[in-house]
């Protein structure tokens, strides 16, 4: 059975497969605590699963700390 979205997809939307979870884990903690899905159909879903759809869908984005330079 395949998973959607697909872990190929969600990782163009990344840089790595580590920084996909820390991501998703984030984002499902703040769906735990109450913030509204970003994506419809959400209702019955698990919240990394909508985590997971938001990010694939390009709803969540982050930024690489590593990559801005002080100024």
């Amino acid at each position: 059975m395949m998973s959607y979205p697909s872990i190929d997809s969600l990782v163009k939307k990344v840089d790595n497969k580590y920084t996909l979870v820390t991501l998703a884990a984030m984002r499902a903690r703040e769906l735990n605590d109450g913030a509204a899905p970003l994506v419809e159909g959400a209702e019955g879903k698990k919240t990394v699963s909508i985590a997971l759809q938001e990010i694939d869908d390009g709803k969540i984005t982050y930024a690489d700390a590593s990559r801005i330079r002080n100024r």
